[in-house]
């Protein structure tokens, strides 16, 4: 007989470590007992689970299902053929395909999963003054996907943040801290609320911060801030002095080849010179370098080259976005370099990780390994998520790049005036080898 399968028009929504059902039936209602149920994901032999001849088949079922899967056979007789699986994992999101077949007629139906999970309530943190007033900071971590965070006043009014950074932990599961700076006359009721919007949950706690927690002005701290900012003026003055009298000195070897130490915080803290830090050499590798793109005899620039070349098929290289990493690695120190960027209408600059995919569509952003910043005919901006559009105002036509691996951060800089145009915050890169990243359309 002909018939239809039938899944959830809705995605539907599991919590990590629990279990989930994916409705599934035949209309018009029938026995589904003699039938072949195939349930699988984007492949027809990436099986999660396989019914046929009146009982589970479980020789070809894919690795990561076994032991955690059950057609629910209470309800075959009545068309329905769900499919329970336990024990959920962060890997089980995405597409499910419900097959039904019965002699030579056959039909299938798509289903989404989506994969959530609650963290830990906030857990607010008072970290000494700053600017005035007092830093407040809010952290908590287990989240998936990735939360909405708010600070609240006692009405419930939202408070804008200093600052949150959001990443990933070794577990798969977002982290997030944010931080705001109450001041003496502002509300000191304050609550922090993170919230999974996929589960429309949240979890929220509250602080209040005493007057007496609050700096009282000493007329010696005045006088004591006074002297520090001319004493600083004057360091400042001396270096700049300093640093064009270098440039007299070296003549035709430009400064900016260079990171300076009001570039990069980092280089403060390590006490830098000019000269101890002197610009990383980076090549091209065209090991890795998609067939379309064409490297330059001493693999220090490339450019599209339109037609498709014959080149070997290696695991290394890049066969759908045109891309090419570099040929240094880094996994610890500092590193800068400057690239200068050509007039194409889709062009990209940054990093990505040693084991970034190479195969088909890739994901240019963190989730992906890739951290960057993208030119996109007119949209300057940073994928994150969501992406971070940047000022067309900032568009540079040379970039420096600056990697800090022992801080798993990296930043990037307008070589041309010295502006800082976008830095991931420390600890979103992994702690593995770093390579130079580009793409170019």
């Amino acid at each position: 007989a002909k018939f239809i399968v039938i899944g959830s028009h809705n995605p539907v929504t599991a919590i990590l470590g629990q279990e989930v059902v994916l409705p599934c039936h035949l209309s018009p209602r029938m026995s589904a007992a003699n039938m072949e149920v195939r349930w699988f994901r984007s492949e027809f032999a990436s099986i999660v689970h396989l019914y046929y001849d009146g009982k589970d088949q479980y020789d070809m079922q894919m690795s990561e299902y076994q032991g955690r899967t059950e057609l629910m056979k209470a309800g075959l007789t009545e068309g329905n053929v769900h499919l329970r699986i336990l024990n959920i994992r962060r890997s089980d999101e995405g597409q499910y395909l419900c097959f039904v077949q019965d002699d030579t007629v056959y039909e299938e139906a798509v289903l989404e999963l989506r994969v959530a999970d609650l963290g830990a309530a906030p857990l607010i943190s008072i970290e000494g003054h700053q600017d005035g007033g007092i830093r407040v900071v809010c952290q908590s971590a287990g989240w998936y996907p990735e939360p909405e965070v708010q600070w609240r006043d006692l009405s419930g009014r939202h408070l804008s943040s200093l600052s949150k950074t959001t990443s990933l932990g070794d577990n798969g599961l977002f982290e997030t801290e944010t931080a705001l700076i109450v001041k003496e006359h502002s509300n000191k009721n304050l609550s922090c609320c993170i919230r999974n919007t996929l589960l429309k949950q949240e979890k929220e706690s509250a602080v209040y911060i005493s007057d007496s927690f609050f700096p009282k002005v000493n007329p010696w701290m005045v006088v004591l801030t006074v002297i520090l900012v001319v004493l600083f003026g004057f360091i400042v003055l001396t270096v700049y002095l300093f640093k064009m009298k270098l440039y007299k000195i070296w003549g035709e070897t430009k400064l900016d080849e260079f990171c300076t130490k009001r570039q990069i915080p980092w280089l403060e803290e390590m006490g830098a010179s000019l000269t101890s830090m002197g610009a990383t050499n980076v090549t091209l590798d065209p090991d890795t370098a998609h067939p379309e793109l064409v490297l330059s005899q001493d693999r220090k620039s490339v450019r599209w080259g339109v037609t498709r070349q014959d080149l070997p098929d290696t695991p290394e290289r890049f066969d759908y976005w045109t891309c090419v990493l570099g040929c240094e690695g880094f996994t610890s120190g500092r590193h800068c370099w400057e690239v200068e960027v050509g007039d194409g209408q889709y062009r990209a600059v940054g990093v990505a990780r040693e084991s970034v995919s190479r195969k088909g569509r890739i994901n240019s952003n963190p989730e992906g390994g890739i951290w960057a910043v993208h030119w996109l005919k007119d949209q300057f901006l940073v994928p994150t998520s969501p992406d971070t559009s940047l000022p067309m105002s900032q568009v540079p036509s040379r970039i420096r790049v600056c990697l800090d691996c022992d801080r798993g951060q990296v930043t990037f800089i307008n070589a041309g005036d010295e502006a800082s145009i976008f830095t991931f915050p420390p600890g979103s890169l992994p702690g593995e080898r770093i390579r130079p990243w580009l793409w170019v359309w």
